[in-house]
């Protein structure tokens, strides 16, 4: 029952997390610590991020849906080749690219190394300076029509430092979109889309690892935990996009960065294990 209780916490703090440029992955790993419940495990963190995929499948899905049918149109029919939903379907597949050569290479560093709190505290705190520096000086001309293959790549190369929790994969995508001068909403739409293939595939790789390894929970809390993340998650998306229309991202730089602080003196105090 404790695990199950312990999964619906974590459940909720990734669905509250995966969409602001705060990193889930990072909360996933400290606040269990802090708790005394220790890492759920790599493993654990991928499968729960379906949930919110799932939450991003269905709130997005008028959009998938065009973006999907007319991209298969445009490999049959030239005259659906120039509009911007085929375009967008080349988008989204080449700029997951980068994220997914990196996990395969890198799955070992990745569920060993990158989890210790020393890097997670380091990366919060770099890259909450990275997303305010990017926020204040990116220009706001572009929107989705603007996009281009170029900078949907260099989107997705951000999106693949997510490997590293802390970074944060809608922050590093936001960073990437606010310093190639596009509008707030369009690059946050853009990373939720291009966050789907990489998300669920390596969900999907890591079911296998579920009941093996290092992960703290087996199959029942993992699937209690994505459920809670789906429900939280839709929510979370909602709000998100209507917050950033009038706001800044300046109060998840200041959490980051005393989030960051905070792990790293806990750390080095020896109240939590590295």
């Amino acid at each position: 029952m404790v695990d199950f209780l312990q999964a619906v916490v974590l459940g909720i703090i990734q669905g509250l997390t995966e969409f602001l440029p705060i990193s889930s992955s990072a909360h996933l790993r400290i606040l269990p610590e802090v708790f005394g419940w220790g890492d759920p495990g790599a493993a654990f963190t991928a499968v729960v991020q379906i949930g919110t995929e799932l939450a991003v499948l269905i709130y997005f899905w008028r959009d998938i849906w065009r973006i999907g049918s007319t991209w298969v149109k445009s490999l049959f029919r030239p005259e659906y080749r120039g509009q911007l939903d085929a375009r967008m379907g080349w988008f989204i597949i080449l700029g997951s690219v980068p994220i997914v050569v990196l996990g395969i290479a890198l799955k070992d560093v990745i569920e060993k190394d990158f989890r210790s709190l020393w890097v997670i505290g380091t990366m919060l705190i770099v890259m909450g300076i990275v997303l305010g520096i990017a926020d204040r000086i990116g220009g706001t001309s572009k929107g989705l029509k603007q996009l281009s293959l170029r900078d949907a790549i260099l989107m997705g190369c951000a999106q693949a430092l997510a490997l590293i929790p802390g970074v944060s994969r809608s922050g590093a995508t936001l960073s990437m979109g606010r310093f190639l001068g596009y509008e707030r909403e369009t690059a946050t739409r853009y990373a939720f889309l291009l966050a789907i293939p990489a998300v669920i595939g390596a969900g999907l790789f890591e079911l296998k690892e579920i009941p093996h390894g290092d992960n703290l929970y087996g199959w029942g809390p993992t699937i209690v935990a994505t459920i809670a993340s789906f429900i939280v998650g839709y929510a979370a998306i909602a709000w998100l996009l209507r917050y950033i229309t009038t706001h800044s991202y300046t109060p998840f730089v200041i959490y980051r960065i005393a989030l960051g602080a905070g792990t790293l003196l806990l750390v080095a105090t020896g109240v939590i294990a590295a």
